[in-house]
C-alpha cells in the first residue's frame, strides 16, 4: 500500500479535492474541464500508484476512504501553497516586495496588525497584503489549510495545540459602546446592574466576548439582557448602534479607534469600575510553514508592537 505514492501529480491531488467537494465523479470532471472517461482513468490510475481504493463507490456517489480523507486534508494545503507561490512569483513580477495573508480577531487586528502593517509599508510600498478579520475558529481553520501566514486567534477547544508555534498573546478588556445621545453616555458607572433594561448587540452566543460578558453578568447576580442582537460584523454593531439604544460590548482597542480621540463616529465607550476580561488570544502560525520574507518581516513587526505595549 502506498508504494508509488510518490508519482502524483498536482492534477491528481486536484481531482481527488474535487470528487471529494462534489461526490460525483461526472461533477469533478466538469469541474475540471474533463471528460468523465478521462477522469475515470486518472482516478484508477491513482489508486493503482497508491495500491489502495481513495473512494468508496455508492449508488449515490462517491466518499473518500481514510485514505483519501488524509490524501484530500493534505493536497488542500499543497495546492493553496502552489497558488500564493504562483502569485508571489507574479508579484515580483510587477516589480511587488511579496505577499502575506494574516488573520485576527477584531481588537488584536486594530491595536497590533494595523501599526504593524503601517511600519511594513514604509519599506515594502507595493507589498501585496490580505487582513481577514473573523472569529477564532474560523481563522484556525483557515490557518490550517494554508489560507494565513499567521494568526492572532484563540485556539478552540478541541484543536490540537501541538501543530502551532504558539507565541503568547494579550487579554482584551471588553469596553461598551453606545452612541453620545445614548441615557449613559457621559454618565459615572458602578457596575453592570446600571446596564440593565437596555438592547444589546453583541456577538453570538459562545463566542469569547460573550461568555465573558455573560459570566460577569453571571456572577454578580444580574439578570442577562432580554432583547438582544448577535452579529459578528462591527459594521453591523455600529450601524445598529448609532440609530438605537443599544449596548454593544467591544474590545478596549475598537473603543479608543470609535471614541471622541478615534475617527468621531458618533459613539462613546462606557467604562465600569471593575473591568471584564476576555481570554487571551495569542500570534499563531503552522509548524513547518516556511513564510516568505515579507510575511515573515510582518510577523516580526507585529510581535514588536505586541512587546511595545506591554505584551510579551
Amino acid at each position: 500500500m502506498l508504494v508509488h505514492a510518490n508519482r502524483l501529480q498536482l492534477k491528481d491531488f486536484r481531482l481527488i479535492l474535487a470528487i471529494r467537494d462534489t461526490g460525483q465523479l461526472a461533477l469533478a470532471a466538469a469541474q475540471l474541464a474533463m471528460t468523465q472517461p478521462a477522469a475515470s482513468r486518472m482516478l484508477a490510475g491513482i489508486e493503482q500508484a497508491i495500491g489502495a481504493p481513495v473512494f468508496h463507490r455508492h449508488p449515490k456517489g462517491m466518499t473518500p476512504t481514510p485514505i483519501g480523507e488524509i490524501i484530500a486534508r493534505n493536497a488542500v494545503g499543497l495546492l493553496n501553497n502552489l497558488d500564493r507561490t504562483l502569485g508571489e512569483v507574479h508579484a515580483v513580477g510587477l516589480g511587488r516586495a511579496g505577499s502575506a495573508r494574516v488573520g485576527a480577531v477584531t481588537g488584536s487586528a486594530v491595536a497590533f496588525v494595523v501599526p504593524a502593517i503601517q511600519q511594513l509599508k514604509k519599506t515594502a510600498a507595493k507589498a501585496d497584503i490580505h487582513v481577514d478579520v473573523a472569529p477564532s475558529d474560523a481563522l484556525i481553520a483557515g490557518l490550517l489549510k494554508g489560507e494565513y501566514d499567521f494568526v492572532l486567534s484563540r485556539i478552540p477547544a478541541g484543536t490540537d495545540a501541538r501543530q502551532f508555534n504558539i507565541r503568547r498573546g494579550r487579554v482584551e478588556v471588553v469596553r461598551f459602546l453606545v452612541r453620545e445621545s445614548h441615557p449613559l453616555a457621559g454618565q459615572k458607572l458602578s457596575s453592570l446592574g446600571d446596564l440593565a433594561g437596555f438592547e444589546w448587540v453583541i456577538q453570538a452566543p459562545h463566542t469569547p466576548m460573550r461568555q465573558a460578558v455573560e459570566e460577569a453578568f453571571v456572577t454578580r447576580a444580574i439578570p442577562l439582557p432580554d432583547e438582544i442582537v448577535n452579529t459578528t460584523s462591527l459594521l453591523v454593531m455600529i450601524a445598529y448602534l448609532s440609530s438605537s439604544d443599544a449596548i454593544g460590548p467591544i474590545s478596549r482597542e475598537v473603543g479608543e479607534l470609535l471614541g471622541p480621540k478615534g475617527i468621531e463616529s458618533g459613539l462613546v465607550a462606557l467604562e465600569l469600575d471593575e473591568p471584564i476580561i476576555v481570554n487571551p488570544y495569542h500570534l499563531i502560525s503552522r509548524k513547518n510553514h516556511v513564510m516568505s520574507p515579507l510575511a515573515q518581516h510582518l510577523r516580526e513587526l507585529v510581535v514588536a508592537t505586541m512587546a511595545g505595549e506591554g505584551g510579551e
